[in-house]
């Protein structure tokens, strides 16, 4: 099991929010001992973040449709910090995890795709897209999330 996961996008305000927030969700309902599911900690940040910003509109009305509430949420930055303090960190596109594994060394072996037990299928930024955009993105990112249970 893991203590800690950090999911990670370019501006962490469309797709790593969301998929913070499913996380959490999930790992309420799904993992019989709750305390369990307490102790895991998830959030998020980006690689180019947009530092102090809340959750994408589309995004967030979206999850509330589906009574996930992200008004919580706050863009930040990725830093070694963040790295060190989470053993399963997760990334939209294979570009993301160049990136991130080019500047952050030590996350090797513990950086996947977050659509990694999906057919490794890359999560694409909806950010300035339509509504359908932002929807077809949160069906991928509560798949993915789905899929990882079983692995946490």
């Amino acid at each position: 099991m893991f203590n800690a996961i950090l999911v990670v996008c370019a501006g962490n305000i469309c797709r790593s929010p969301t998929a913070e927030y499913l996380f959490k969700d999930k790992l309420k309902g799904n993992l019989q001992d709750n305390s369990a599911a307490s102790q895991i900690k998830v959030s998020s940040a980006g690689l180019t973040a947009l530092v102090g910003k809340g959750a994408e509109a589309t995004a967030t009305n979206i999850a509330l449709t589906k009574n996930i509430d992200m008004s919580g949420h706050k863009g930040r930055q990725l830093s070694s910090t963040l790295i060190a303090e989470n053993d399963l960190i997760l990334v939209m596109e294979e570009r993301h995890l160049t990136d991130l594994l080019g500047q952050y060394p030590q996350a090797r072996g513990k950086t996947f795709l977050l659509g990694k037990w999906i057919d490794d299928t890359e999560i694409p930024d909806p950010y300035r897209q339509s509504h359908e955009a932002f929807d077809h993105v949160y069906q991928l990112i509560d798949k993915a999330c789905s899929a990882w249970i079983k692995y946490i």
